[in-house]
């Protein structure tokens, strides 16, 4: 099978042949059809965060392809269904957070494209009980992106508990942000769009944002108090600035959801305004297998629209360097159908 290798930090990502993976017991071989292009694929091939993986890896953590072969003792799935790899690839399933329902806290997970070979792959490996089941009507390229982008805003969104009313801001409409948008719509709120590029503040009102905050020239903290000021605000733009931007425009009793990773990010807290205030500032990482669950029948009911570009997987290192250049609208999909 052919992949593409990170085979040093920072170096373009090299194409090669591997020879097919054999599952495990509780493993399965999935015959990949589509993967995703998330940021964090990126931070991984650059070896940018404090933990890092180790090369030679293969990445991608928004794979959706069909069962190939099962492992020994892999009973629920059937050769031939389409699955999503997602980026919690295995839990423990026995710590106090797998059985409290929070198994992204895991401290013994395995991250799909990070801590095991991910989807940038003809074919991969999958923990069968990891391997989600996407819907009938479904396609795998639609089903990529919402294997993280969509599962991370979606869940960021319960944790700020919105309710139907309040003003939830957006910092960040990309791959991420356009879906944040449109589960806060779902969640009956309104929505305060924010960016930096034309092209995404456009997508943002067309996807039903009630508020577009262009950050280049407006006073985000500013705007926002001018509306009330935010009840949640879910910080996905990679850059300092912009979540202590949108930690300005909180209301009281408002929180900041911070989602995004940069490299090196530091966000400094006024203390006082923080406690007068009451608001809070909590992390959200990903999303558990039953928000997949939902995030996939949502989109099965029509409720969610995906905003994709689809690209030939040998376009990796040129899609990298378009991400990193902002020139892409939302969110990029590799179709391993296009060939090499």
């Amino acid at each position: 099978m052919k992949a593409a290798v990170v085979r040093a930090f920072g170096e373009p990502l090299v194409v090669e042949e591997r020879p097919d993976p054999e599952p495990g017991p509780g493993q399965v071989r999935i015959r990949v059809e589509a993967s995703g292009l998330c940021h964090t694929d990126i931070h991984a091939a650059r070896g940018d965060w404090p933990v890092k993986p180790n090369p030679p890896f293969v990445p991608g953590h928004e794979a959706v392809g069909l069962v190939e072969e099962l492992g020994d003792g892999v009973t629920h799935l059937t050769v031939g269904q389409r699955v999503a790899v997602p980026w919690l690839g295995r839990a423990c399933g026995r710590c106090e957070h797998c059985l409290s329902g929070w198994e992204t806290l895991c401290e013994q997970q395995i991250n799909t494209g990070y801590g095991c070979d991910g989807g940038y792959a003809e074919k991969m490996l999958a923990w069968a009980d990891f391997a989600q089941p996407v819907p009938p009507g479904v396609t795998a390229v639609d089903a990529a992106p919402l294997t993280c982008a969509g599962v991370t805003t979606y869940k960021a969104l319960k944790v700020a508990g919105v309710r139907p009313a309040q003003l939830v801001a957006v910092s960040g409409i990309g791959g991420l942000g356009h879906l944040a948008v449109q589960y806060a719509k779902i969640a009956g709120a309104s929505v305060a769009a924010i960016d930096v590029t034309d092209e995404k503040l456009e997508l943002a009102a067309e996807l039903g944002a009630d508020l577009v905050i262009d950050a280049r020239k407006d006073d985000v903290g500013r705007v926002l108090k001018d509306h009330g000021g935010a009840h949640a605000a879910i910080a996905l733009a990679v850059d300092d600035a912009a979540f202590a931007a949108v930690n300005s425009g909180l209301r009281r009793g408002g929180k900041l959801v911070m989602v995004a990773l940069p490299a090196h990010g530091t966000v400094r807290l006024p203390i006082f305004e923080t406690v007068l205030n009451g608001t809070s500032v909590i992390g959200s990482i990903v999303g558990t297998r039953q928000d997949l669950a939902e995030v996939f029948q949502l989109h099965a009911a029509g409720r969610t629209r995906v905003v994709h570009e689809i690209r030939p997987l040998r376009s990796v290192n040129e899609s990298i360097s378009d991400v990193l250049r902002g020139q892409v609208r939302a969110r990029i999909v590799f179709d391993l159908g296009m060939g090499w």
